[in-house]
């Protein structure tokens, strides 16, 4: 069954939710509630809209800021641990490098413009790493660069993210368990 088209207005709906009605204690400290408000807005926009390409989300700097966050940060609210919650994040990168070659990310007010760079700390190949690094360097907010740091160091160490393996059905190799205690916050 096809999910129902989102709304015209998906994307300024996604952004005053995200940045006006929530912050930093529910983006990296939601728990259950924040994750089901999640799901009721937009997990219906998350599986419509999740077989575009990425072009079709850069038509402007909002749209493809929403769209990073729906294919990046939206899958770890609804789905978090399982699998589902990293299936987008190829599509998230693809809009969020986007967005650095044309410039707009520049153009984000700094606080939301770490849910731009997110897509690159998110990812388990060690080149987008370190563009995360770079990225988040850029930042006023030194938790950003901290956290950009935390995850480079594990992937340069592991070559993956060991705290995914059970959701990814992946067997954890000793010298991981460690790892995945101390990643549980993040």
């Amino acid at each position: 069954m096809t999910p129902p088209p989102p709304p015209a207005d998906w994307a300024q709906q996604l952004l005053a939710f995200w940045f006006d009605a929530h912050g930093f204690d529910d983006w990296y400290g939601g728990g259950p509630d924040f994750d089901a408000e999640v799901r009721a807005l937009a997990a219906g926009w998350h599986d419509a809209l999740r077989s575009e390409p990425a072009s079709s989300f850069l038509t402007d700097r909002d749209t493809a800021l929403a769209a990073a966050i729906l294919f990046d940060q939206v899958p770890r609210n609804i789905y978090r641990d399982h699998a589902d919650a990293f299936a987008t994040d190829d599509l998230a990168r693809a809009v969020a490098r986007a967005m650095v070659e044309r410039g707009w990310d520049r153009d984000v007010a700094e606080d939301r413009r770490q849910f731009v760079y997110l897509p690159f700390e998110h990812s388990e190949d060690i080149a987008d790493q370190r563009e995360s690094l770079r990225l988040m360097a850029q930042l006023a907010d030194p938790r950003s660069l901290e956290y950009a740091q935390k995850h480079f160091d594990i992937i340069d160490r592991f070559g993956r993210f060991p705290h995914r393996n059970a959701a990814l059905g992946r067997a954890s190799r000793p010298d991981e368990e460690a790892a995945i205690e101390e990643g549980k916050n993040w």
